[in-house]
């Protein structure tokens, strides 16, 4: 594993796959022009809308997205995260939620099919039901295994609650779990960063958490702060309210020194 620059993408994505994909591209594009080698889109980033409309919608959104994120590692000679999309299941009415690494040469490296599903109340007054248009992915995440890049662990948003589902990943030697998400404005405040913080410390790798910001539609608002956090917890960067960029340097020596201050990794009973 060599030191590189990793970016955590922002959006604001809406119900409308073209802009979507063009508002992805320029970002990527930027992303890129600051040097990082792995960029990470969020959770949605092709189809942020209701769920019977992306339901409707999930063939094409899915097709066109896998075509785009192949598309754009090759033209910029990256490796990309397309965070949360739709791909269609073997039930009629539900697809899963699937978030994909794919290489410069526009080969997929590692899928993962999101486990848990938000069906929640919010405080504020919104009910979301992801379960009534998603399956729930029945497998936990593979850690794609690179010499340049490190050990890439996947998940997506809610996951982040659940913390076995990283030790899982940690167990497989992850250096570098990527958190793509569109958290809720009301529980953002609250708990995205301390989530993702906890999910760095007590594995001792590289969270990468790009995300969603702003309003999408109708009452759906998101909180935004993608960001990027070494193994000890700290904030590399963050990338605000606004769509943008988060980029830091992913270090293996950051990570060795980190395992060797706080080997709470080697002390596990269970």
């Amino acid at each position: 594993m060599n030191s590189y620059l990793a970016a955590a993408i922002q959006m604001t994505s809406v119900p409308d796959l073209t802009s979507n994909l063009a508002q992805a591209e320029e970002l990527i594009d930027v992303a890129v022009r600051k040097g990082a080698q792995l960029v990470g889109l969020p959770e949605n980033f092709s189809f942020m809308g209701e769920e019977k409309e992306k339901l409707a919608q999930a063939e094409v959104i899915g097709k066109e997205t896998q075509i785009f994120l192949k598309k754009m590692a090759q033209r910029y000679q990256v490796n990309i995260i397309g965070g949360g999309f739709p791909v269609p299941s073997d039930t009629i009415d539900k697809v899963y939620n699937t978030a994909v690494l794919v290489d410069s040469n526009g080969e997929e490296l590692s899928c993962y099919r999101k486990a848990h599903l938000f069906d929640v109340n919010v405080p504020d007054g919104n009910t979301y039901r992801e379960s009534s248009t998603v399956m729930a992915g029945k497998e936990l995440p593979n850690v794609y295994l690179s010499k340049q890049l490190g050990h890439i662990g996947l998940s997506v948003c809610y996951d982040v609650r659940f913390p076995e589902l990283y030790r899982h990943m940690s167990q497989q030697g992850a250096d570098v779990m990527f958190v793509p998400a569109a958290f809720t404005a009301f529980t953002g405040k609250d708990h995205w960063q301390v989530l993702l913080q906890a999910r760095a410390i007590e594995n001792t790798c590289y969270i990468i958490a790009p995300a969603q910001t702003g309003v999408h539609y109708d009452r759906r608002q998101t909180h935004g702060h993608a960001m990027i956090i070494d193994p000890w917890g700290m904030i590399l960067d963050d990338a605000g309210e606004k769509p943008g960029v988060a980029i830091a340097e992913i270090n293996p020596a950051r990570i060795e020194q980190v395992r060797r201050q706080m080997p709470s990794l080697e002390h596990r009973v269970f």
